[in-house]
Parts: C-alpha cells; structure tokens; sequence
C-alpha cells in the first residue's frame, strides 16, 4: 500500500509539473515582447486617476496606513501603491526608462518631480466635483503645481525641475470612472439610472482634458474602465445578480462597456475639436477581460478570487477584514493570481496589462507610448 501511494503521489508531482511548465510555455507565448522606447526627449508625464495607478498618494496626503503584504513584491515593502508589487503606470514608465512617478502630495519629494507627477488618489471620482479628490480637484492640483514650478524656475532655483516647454510635451494620463459606476451601484441606483449618470461622468473628463489643453498641454492618454463585475469585492457583496460564462457580474460589466463607449466617442470628438492635440484612447477593458476569460493561458489560477484578504474561496474577500488586516490571509508568493485584493489587480496582472497597452493592439489612434518624447 506504501509503495502504491508513494507511486501515486510522484505521478501527482509529476502530472502538477508538467501543467505549471504548459502554462508558463503559454504564457511565453502570449506575452507581447519587450517595447524599446525611442525617447529623444525627457520623458515627463503626469496622471490623473483612482487607486488603479495611485503610487503613494492617499498615504503621502492623508497619512493612511497602507501595511505589507502590499508591495512585498519587487519593493519589498509597502509604498502605498494598493497592490503587491508594481502598477500599470509603473510598468508604462519603466518601458520609458524614467523614474516611477511620484505623489504630487509627498511633501517630501518636491526636488525630485523632474518627470512630472501623479496626482491619482484612491477612491477619487469625478463627481462630485469639488470633494477631495475628484478629478476636477487634481486638475486643480496640477494647475498650482505647474505655476508653482515655473515660479521657482524663473527665480533661479533647482534647474533640474520641468520647464514650460516641459509641460508643453508632457504625456497627460487620464484613467478614472470605475468608483463612479461603482459607488452609483453601491447606492442601490437601477442599472438605468447608472447609464443615465454615464454623460455627466464623461463631461467631467472632457472638462479635466479641455483645461489641461489649455493649459498647454497637447498629449493626452486615455484608459476606460475595466470589467467592474469580475472584481471579487462586488461578487461578494453583490447578490442574486446575473452571471456571464466566466461568473462576473453582467449588469457592472454591461454600464462598464456603456461608459466606455462613450469615453470612446467623446476622445474621438475632441481629436476634431482640440486643435493639434493627440488623444489616444485605451481599451483596458478588453485587456482585463481577456485575463480572466483566459486565465489559465496566461498561467493564472482562480481568477475570481483575491490573493489577499478573508473567507476563503470562491472570492476571498470580506469588507469587514480588509488586505493586511488582523485575521486576513495572503497567497503565496509563487501563486499567479489576477486580483491581490478583491478590487486591484496583482503585479502580475499588471506586467500583462501593461504589456498589452505598449502593444499598441488596444490603442487608437495606434501610436506607442512613447509617441511624446521620441520627436
């Protein structure tokens, strides 16, 4: 009987093996190669957003406590980015060769904001308009940050910090809307009633576009909002909802694709009317979708569930025992997950995202990343 189990459990070793090497064989083979930038140019970029590409900043503005397990991977420690490791925009920025950016609020980094900033914060919608911090408030931000620079500029100080010729070739990134469709659901509103709301969310980005326009800026980067129904967190708290072929929650992901579209045609809209301004729109959406629908192609095991919180399969999430919290539990390093949290997605996910994105296969108009800095 020994010697019969001990047969078993090496077939079991043997057939695991083989599995995990087909799936990081498969994973070689849908991955994008490797994007070499042609920046002739000082790459600066500044980015307006949520938690999706939040590098520091509600930690650096408020003081919040964002503890490991998040950044135990490649930072070692956590940097208050809501994820293990690194984010799109981080992955965007070294396919760049520039430095990570950094929170417009780390009061301590002033001297360092040579390649612009990120004024994303966790949470942040765009309506309302005047609550910190809304799109409409980091735009603000930017517009004090800007004339703040070029004050210190003229009166000799760090010559190092951006120009207004800086400004005027800076990349600005736009990647907010997913808590406005979110908190509108949370609100218990009709799916009716969330695709209703859908114009005010979107005039509210062509407001941020037109003022940074204005302001001289001519290069603009746009991402829609992601399948909000495949996220652990609303699969947990959402109940009796209709369920697509791959479980995610169809009503979210159909408002999601609403917003989308709409996003779609208002940056083809002001291609026309913003004169000499390049608008690329991204179609993160399809990108994450795909992740999930096709998970095991990409090496990754159960993509509904987070890597990091409480209560176990199908979702591991429980509001009340957040990440990193007493009581959570954490995946092992050497497990593929999508979601590291319920709601964010692992560094993982994030290398594949970003991939996709300097791909240019999700761009419209399809120009590289690095179309701002390589003229």
């Amino acid at each position: 009987m020994a010697s019969s189990s001990l047969l078993s459990s090496h077939s079991h070793s043997h057939q695991s093996l083989v599995l995990t090497l087909l799936a990081l064989f498969l994973l070689l083979l849908s991955a994008v190669s490797p994007v070499v930038s042609q920046c002739k140019n000082r790459p600066v970029i500044f980015n307006f957003g949520d938690s999706n590409s939040d590098t520091g900043g509600l930690v650096a503005g408020l003081g919040f406590t964002v503890s490991l397990p998040n950044g135990r991977v490649f930072f070692n420690r956590s940097t208050g980015r809501l994820s293990d490791g690194r984010l799109i925009i981080d992955f965007l920025c070294q396919s760049l060769k520039t430095s990570f950016l950094i929170p417009y609020l780390d009061s301590l980094a002033w001297s360092r904001f040579t390649n612009g900033a990120s004024f994303a914060i966790v949470g942040s919608s765009t309506l309302p308009k005047y609550v910190p911090f809304s799109l409409n408030i980091q735009v603000m931000q930017f517009t004090r940050f800007k004339a703040r620079t070029l004050e210190l500029i003229a009166a000799g100080s760090n010559p190092y910090l951006i120009t207004d010729e800086g400004f005027k070739k800076a990349l600005y990134i736009i990647d907010i809307g997913q808590n406005d469709i979110a908190d509108s659901f949370a609100k218990n509103m009709s799916y009716v009633e969330v695709v209703n709301m859908i114009p005010s969310i979107t005039r509210e980005i062509q407001n941020a576009i037109k003022t940074l326009y204005d302001q001289g800026g001519r290069n603009f980067w746009v991402h829609n909002t992601g399948p909000l129904g495949c996220l652990p967190q609303k699969l947990s708290l959402v109940k009796n909802q209709k369920l697509d072929q791959h479980g995610c929650i169809s009503s979210y992901n159909d408002a999601a694709k609403m917003f989308n579209e709409e996003l779609r045609r208002l940056c083809q809209k002001m291609r026309i009317e913003m004169r000499g301004a390049a608008i690329v729109y991204v179609d993160i959406y399809s990108i994450k979708y795909d992740l999930i629908a096709n998970s095991t192609k990409y090496g990754f095991s159960s993509p509904l569930m987070a890597c990091c919180g409480a209560g176990g399969p199908p979702y591991n999430y429980n509001m009340r025992v957040m990440c990193g919290q007493a009581g959570s539990q954490v995946c092992d390093e050497g497990t593929r997950r999508i979601s590291w949290d319920g709601v964010h997605y692992s560094e993982a996910a994030n290398s594949i995202v970003a991939s996709k994105v300097l791909s240019t296969a999700y761009s419209t108009p399809r120009l590289k990343f690095d179309f701002f800095c390589s003229s």
